[in-house]
């Protein structure tokens, strides 16, 4: 009789599949951090640096890849994995607004300024935190084809977070210097963490695939403490005011123009191939 239910349950579980929107939710996450990481490319402080930031672009970018081209075939509208990337307008991006900020402090989208690489990997830091629990826990989702993705990124995202870790340690109890920029990095960011717990459409979705929500943000709080203390980094009260939207479409000015110079040569010449 056990067996009996075993299987039933297990048949049960074939047919349970993720909502498009929250495939997009994690595609453009991935998707948009990748884009801007590679903005590092021939401007990182030391060439492993440059390698480093080139590698986890392109696991990032993997990853929308894989999401990207699962939506498409569910849909099956002829839509492929370039519509997703390339043709969709800024409110149609369900991504964190964290992950479009600039590597640089408060500025907007136009202004030019110097980049700051504890912006970037204090944002790798935080984000890598919350995504190798999740990863973790979606590799166990009744949706086979998300669960055997978020098995692979679940190794990616294990690098992405040791190596932000260690340089935020390194950075964060190194010299005065390195220690306030890294502060002031984590100031700056810190906000807009507080989108990854506000309630939404997408959470309930996370919730019916088995994402357990509460051990995922202890899990986060976990690692950033343990990680803090080692950097001698201070963490910042709890945020007031103003939560940001971008996982529900509303964004900073800032992702229209990385959109731009992301989705410029696809739209320029549209059904090419290379």
């Amino acid at each position: 009789m056990d067996t009996l239910i075993d299987a039933q349950t297990q048949r049960g579980r074939a047919n349970v599949q993720a909502p498009q929107s929250y495939l997009l939710h994690l595609a453009d996450n991935a998707l948009v951090l990748g884009q801007r990481n590679a903005q590092w490319c021939g401007h990182a402080p030391i060439l492993e640096e440059e390698l480093a930031q080139a590698n986890i672009s392109l696991d990032l970018i993997g990853q929308a890849r894989l999401l990207y081209d699962l939506v498409a075939r569910r849909a099956a509208d002829g839509s492929n994995e370039d519509s997703y990337a390339y043709f969709r307008d800024a409110p149609q991006f369900r991504n964190y607004t964290l992950l479009e900020l600039p590597h640089r402090a408060p500025l907007v989208g136009y202004a030019q300024g110097d980049l700051d690489y504890a912006i970037t990997i204090t944002r790798n830091f935080l984000y890598s935190a919350l995504m190798a629990p999740l990863w973790q826990q979606l590799s166990q989702c009744p949706d086979a084809d998300l669960a055997a993705i978020a098995a692979k990124s679940l190794k990616e995202a294990a690098y992405h977070l040791r190596h932000s870790r260690d340089w935020l340690i390194k950075l964060g109890d190194g010299t005065d210097v390195s220690h306030g920029r890294m502060q002031a990095a984590l100031e700056h960011l810190w906000p807009y963490t507080c989108e990854f717990w506000s309630q939404s459409e997408l959470e309930q979705q996370a919730s019916a695939l088995g994402v357990d929500g509460q051990a995922l943000r202890e899990n986060w709080q976990a690692l950033l403490d343990e990680a803090l203390v080692q950097a001698t980094l201070q963490c910042p009260p709890p945020a007031q005011g103003y939560i940001s939207q971008g996982k529900q479409g509303v964004h900073s000015e800032h992702l229209g123009y990385l959109l731009a110079e992301l989705q410029s040569l696809a739209r320029a010449h549209p059904g090419a191939q290379w």
